[in-house]
């Protein structure tokens, strides 16, 4: 068990967001914009516990919609498409880059989806709570009996219709970077025929130049993240639709290497670096 922080060991946490990134936003908007991050997730635990369920799965998506819309706004951050959406199928998987801890709600500002997640989030604090009560498959590593189930959990929703969502790296990168995908997740999509969908993920500032604000990599904590995020004047999530193709009859390690193609080009960075033991 984790045993408790002083508030000199939170601040040395919080210290390590870029300090000309802190001196932009007022620290009583900094604070402003965290207590209405309190309030507002206190007000979606409500939402998830006794109005989400009795909701239709039409007006679930639009409450996850106007939900994360909310949490983004309240955090400087909008979502712009750089291209026209495509017309999804009925069966779809959403593929995309992993940034930061900001991607779920980007992703269900737009497109709301049940996303595959490790095992870990469920413990967040708040977060965690709210992403289960929502609807989230976790993903136990290591463990190939909790594999099974969960591959078969998506297999099936996406067979009834379900709009799912991965980020296959299984790990975060700044966004000017890609890890190789994990061809295992996309065995789902082969299973229930499923088509996929790459979707390509940047944050950039003011400026429309790539920012690592949102950034959640390495040894930043939780909170550091949540802080650099806070104390950003502003910023842009910008997703760019690739094209789409189907998974049936297709090798699972061919469709995350297309699918690793897709979204590197659409950033304009390198594919992953090539390795003999691609990960499964």
């Amino acid at each position: 068990m984790r045993s408790r922080r002083s508030i000199g060991a939170i601040s040395a946490e919080i210290s390590k967001a870029p300090a000309a990134r802190m001196k932009k936003t007022p620290a009583w908007r900094r604070i402003a914009r965290l207590a209405l991050l309190c309030a507002h997730l206190v007000r979606g635990l409500s939402i998830a516990a006794f109005r989400y369920p009795r909701l239709s799965p039409e007006g679930r998506d639009a409450e996850k919609r106007r939900w994360s819309g909310r949490l983004l706004s309240i955090l400087g951050v909008s979502v712009r498409e750089t291209n026209d959406a495509p017309a999804l199928p009925a069966r779809c998987m959403l593929v995309l880059n992993h940034i930061s801890w900001l991607d779920i709600f980007v992703i269900d500002a737009l497109l709301p989806a049940t996303f595959v997640a490790k095992a870990e989030i469920r413990s967040w604090p708040m977060a965690g709570w709210l992403c289960t009560l929502v609807g989230t498959i976790y993903i136990e590593r290591g463990k190939r009996a909790g594999a099974r189930r969960a591959r078969d959990e998506i297999a099936g929703e996406l067979a009834q219709g379900t709009l799912i969502a991965i980020c296959p790296e299984g790990t975060t990168t700044f966004g000017d970077t890609l890890e190789r995908f994990h061809a295992a997740l996309f065995q789902p999509a082969i299973d229930a025929g499923a088509d996929i969908q790459p979707l390509a993920l940047r944050y950039v500032d003011g400026a429309g130049r790539r920012t690592d604000a949102a950034g959640y990599v390495g040894d930043t904590s939780f909170l550091g993240s949540l802080w650099s995020v806070v104390s950003t004047p502003h910023m842009t999530a910008e997703i760019t639709y690739t094209t789409g193709f189907g998974a049936a009859g297709q090798e699972r390690r061919a469709i995350a290497d297309r699918a690793e193609s897709a979204i590197a080009a659409a950033l304009r960075i390198p594919l992953p670096r090539m390795s003999s033991t691609a990960p499964e």
